[in-house]
C-alpha cells in the first residue's frame, strides 16, 4: 500500500455503498478479506480508499455513487488533509478551465504540478498559495472530471461547501444572503477589500469589482478564499490580491485606499493587539479599549478606504452600547463617519441566537461637513421561530429602502418600530447608546382591540374543538406480544420505499424541513443554490421521520404538503397501500420504546436509525383500526398546538395593547 494512500472512514464507506454504518461493521466482522485499517483510532479507524473501492466492487456492493460524492471522498481522505486537497483541487480546476488540453495529461495518470502552479500566477501573483504535498493524481483527475461535469466554479463551491459543512464549529461563516445585502448597501465599487475575508463570501458578493483585496489571519482560509475568488474572477478583467496574516497586527495593505470595505470581523477578542498597537495611526477616532476589538476593526476599515468610500461591518449588538466604547462612538458621530446602525433579526448570521447589527460608515471627505443625522433601522419584526428560514427578500427590501432614501436625501420616512433618521445631537449623551430599538417609536399594535377580539374568538373555537377531539378513556389491557418486523425488512420486501432527504439543489419547490415536521408547519425551506439536482418530492400518504434526537415524531403528508422537497435530517417512508396503512405506520413509529431501541447516542446528539424501527405484523383491517385512532390523536395534537399559538398571541397582544394605550384596562 502506498505510504500516502487516500483514506476513508467507516461513515465514508457507508456512503459509498449506500448503507448504514452498522452494515459496514457487520462486513468487517463477517468477511476475513475486508480491508484492514491503515490509520485512525480503534473507535474510528481509517481505511485505504482504493482497497475499499476494490473490495466493494468485487462484492457487488459499490452503489452508483455520483461523481461529486466520489471526488469528495478523495478530498476528505487525502493523506495531507482536506485543506491541502482543496488547494490542489482548486488549482487543477483553474488549470482545466483555462487550459482544457491539460485534461489529457491528467487522464494519462500524471500530475501537472508545474502547470498548476503556473496557472495561479496571473490570478494570484507571486504570493499565491502553496499546493502542498503529496499530490495525488487520482484526486486531481476526478476533480477535473467534476469540473467538466458541473463547471469549474460550481465544482469548487460544492467541495468547499462540503468541507465547511463537515467542520461547522471550526469556522464562523457569513451567510450568502447577508453577504449580498452588505454588498448592496456598499454599492458598486472598483476596489473592494475585506480585512477578515475568511472563505471570501463577502468579496464574492461584491458588485463586479475590478480589484479584489482580502486578508485573513488563518493561512488555510486565505488560500481557500484566493482559489475560490480566482474561479469567479477573470485575470484579464479582475486583479486579485489575497494575503495571509492578522490585519490588525500585520497589515498587508498599509497603502490601500479601497472604494468599499466589507467585513465580518471576529467578535469579543481580548488579544487583538491592544498592548503593541497603542500608538498606531489608524486610531483616528480614539484608542479602543482592550474589550473593544470591534471598534479597532471599524477604524482599520476606515483607514483603508478612500475619502467618501463606504464601509459595512457586521457587529455584535453590545458594540452599540458598551460604555467602554462610548467616546469612539461619539467621535464617529461628530465627524460624520457613522451613517447607519441596522439591527438584524436573530438568525441572520452566527451566533444565530443573537440579533447582530450592521454598521454603515463613510470616510469623511476633506471639506465635507458632518452628517447631521444617523439612520436607525430595526428588523426584529422579521424574526422567525428557531429553525425556520428568515424572509430575506422582505429583510433586504426593508433595509435597502430605508438606507437608499437616507443616503440620497439625508433623511427617510419614519416607520414606528422599524426605521428613523435621528439627529446626531440627540445621541451625544453620557452613554452614546446606538441600539436602534432604544430610539425608535414603538410599533402600532396591528388591528388593536378588534384584532385581539378576533384572536379570542378563534381561540374559543379551537378550545371547543380540542374538547371534542379529546381521546376517550383508555381501555386497559396487558402488553401486546405481536410478531414484529422492522422498517428495513419492509423496505427490502417492497412494502415501503425508504428515501433520505437533503441532496437536492435549486431552483425548485419549497422544502419540508425538520422544524416543519416537529412544529406541524407548512414547508418553509428553500433548496440551496447549485447545479440542478433532483430533490426527493413528498407525496400524499408518505410518512416523514426526523432522524436527529428531538423526541419521537412522524408526520403523514397531506395534500397541502404534497409536492414539497424533503429536507435534510429527514427520512421518507412511502408505504404500499395494499400492504401498509400510513397512519398505522406513523403511529407505531412514534412509540417511545420503539425510538429508544432504534437510536444510537453520540457525545452531543441522538440519531435515529430508521431501518431499525419496529412494527407489529397485523392484517390490513387491523392496521386501519389502529390508523383511525392515530389519525384522531394527530388531529387532537394539532388542535392543542393551534390553541397554544393563539393563546400566546392573545396574551402578548393584550400586554402590548395595554402598555401602548391601544387597549383600555376596563374589561
Amino acid at each position: 500500500m502506498p505510504e500516502n494512500a487516500a483514506e476513508v472512514t467507516a461513515a465514508g464507506i457507508a456512503r459509498l455503498a449506500g448503507v448504514g454504518r452498522a452494515a459496514v461493521s457487520n462486513w468487517r466482522r463477517r468477511h476475513a478479506d475486508f480491508p484492514r485499517p491503515i490509520g485512525g483510532t480503534d473507535t474510528s479507524p481509517a481505511f485505504a480508499l482504493t482497497e475499499v473501492e476494490r473490495w466493494l466492487r468485487d462484492q457487488g456492493k459499490l452503489a452508483e455513487v455520483p461523481l461529486r460524492e466520489r471526488v469528495w471522498q478523495r478530498v476528505e481522505g487525502h493523506p495531507a488533509g482536506a485543506v491541502t486537497a482543496l488547494r490542489q483541487a482548486g488549482a487543477v480546476l483553474l488549470l482545466v478551465r483555462d487550459r482544457p488540453d491539460a485534461l489529457r495529461e491528467l487522464e494519462a495518470g500524471r500530475a501537472p504540478v508545474r502547470a498548476m502552479e503556473d496557472v495561479l500566477a496571473p490570478h494570484l501573483g507571486a504570493r499565491r498559495p502553496a499546493l502542498g504535498r503529496p499530490v495525488e493524481p487520482g484526486m486531481l483527475r476526478a476533480a477535473a472530471e467534476l469540473g467538466q461535469e458541473m463547471g469549474a466554479r460550481q465544482a469548487y463551491e460544492f467541495l468547499l461547501g462540503r468541507y465547511l459543512d463537515a467542520n461547522p464549529r471550526q469556522f464562523t461563516l457569513t451567510p450568502p444572503e447577508l453577504a449580498e445585502l452588505m454588498a448592496a448597501i456598499a454599492g458598486p465599487a472598483r476596489t473592494v477589500f475585506d480585512p477578515a475575508c475568511g472563505t471570501g463570501a463577502l468579496l464574492r458578493a461584491a458588485e463586479a469589482p475590478e480589484v479584489v483585496v482580502g486578508q485573513d489571519a488563518d493561512p488555510d482560509l486565505a488560500a481557500l478564499a484566493a482559489l475560490r475568488l480566482a474561479l469567479y474572477a477573470h485575470p484579464a478583467t479582475t486583479e486579485l490580491r489575497v494575503r495571509a496574516g492578522d490585519s490588525l497586527r500585520d497589515d498587508a495593505f498599509p497603502d490601500l485606499a479601497a472604494d468599499a470595505v466589507l467585513c465580518h470581523p471576529p467578535f469579543n477578542e481580548r488579544n487583538w493587539g491592544h498592548d503593541e498597537l497603542a500608538y498606531d495611526p489608524r486610531w483616528e477616532y480614539g484608542f479602543p479599549a482592550r474589550t473593544e476589538s470591534e471598534l479597532a476593526w471599524v477604524q482599520h476599515a476606515l483607514a483603508r478606504v478612500r475619502d467618501g468610500g463606504a464601509v459595512v461591518l457586521l457587529m455584535p449588538p453590545a458594540a452599540a452600547s458598551r460604555r467602554s466604547g462610548r467616546r469612539i462612538r461619539a467621535d464617529l458621530l461628530r465627524r460624520g463617519a457613522l451613517r447607519a446602525v441596522i439591527a438584524l433579526p436573530a438568525g441572520a448570521a452566527p451566533p444565530y441566537g443573537i440579533p447582530l447589527h450592521l454598521w454603515v460608515l463613510r470616510r469623511p471627505e476633506d471639506g465635507g461637513g458632518p452628517t447631521p443625522r444617523l439612520l436607525l433601522v430595526d428588523t426584529a419584526e422579521l424574526a422567525v421561530p428557531g429553525g425556520e428560514k428568515l424572509p430575506w427578500q422582505a429583510l433586504r427590501s426593508t433595509v435597502l429602502d430605508a438606507w437608499r432614501s437616507f443616503d440620497r436625501h439625508g433623511t427617510t420616512e419614519e416607520r414606528p418600530g422599524v426605521s428613523r433618521a435621528l439627529k446626531v445631537i440627540d445621541l451625544l449623551d453620557d452613554d452614546v447608546d446606538l441600539a436602534p430599538a432604544r430610539h425608535l417609536p414603538p410599533p402600532v399594535t396591528p388591528g388593536g382591540a378588534a384584532e385581539l377580539a378576533d384572536v379570542r374568538d378563534r381561540l374559543a373555537a379551537t378550545l371547543r374543538r380540542t374538547s371534542d377531539l379529546a381521546p376517550a378513556p383508555a381501555v386497559a389491557g396487558p402488553p401486546a406480544r405481536w410478531p414484529a418486523t422492522t422498517v428495513g425488512e419492509l423496505a427490502r420486501a417492497g412494502a415501503l420505499l425508504l428515501r433520505a432527504g437533503g441532496p437536492g439543489t435549486g431552483p425548485g419547490p419549497a422544502v419540508l424541513t425538520e422544524h416543519d415536521v416537529l412544529a406541524g408547519a407548512a414547508p418553509s425551506g428553500t433548496l440551496p443554490d447549485g447545479p440542478a439536482e433532483e430533490p426527493v418530492i413528498v407525496e400524499t400518504g408518505d410518512v416523514v421521520v426526523p432522524v436527529l434526537g428531538r423526541g419521537s415524531a412522524a408526520r403523514v403528508v397531506d395534500e397541502a404538503t404534497a409536492g414539497a422537497a424533503l429536507g435534510r435530517n429527514l427520512y421518507l417512508l412511502r408505504p404500499d397501500p395494499a400492504a401498509l396503512d400510513p397512519w398505522f405506520l406513523a403511529g407505531f413509529l412514534r412509540g417511545t420504546a420503539n425510538n429508544r431501541q432504534a437510536s444510537s447516542y453520540a457525545s452531543t446528539s441522538t440519531r435515529l436509525d430508521v431501518r431499525r424501527l419496529q412494527l407489529p405484523r397485523l392484517a390490513l383491517a387491523d392496521q386501519r383500526r389502529y390508523g383511525d385512532r392515530f389519525r384522531t390523536l394527530a388531529a387532537f395534537e394539532e388542535a392543542l398546538r393551534l390553541a397554544g399559538q393563539l393563546g400566546d398571541r392573545l396574551v402578548q397582544g393584550l400586554y402590548d395593547g395595554l402598555t401602548d394605550g391601544t387597549v383600555r384596562p376596563e374589561a
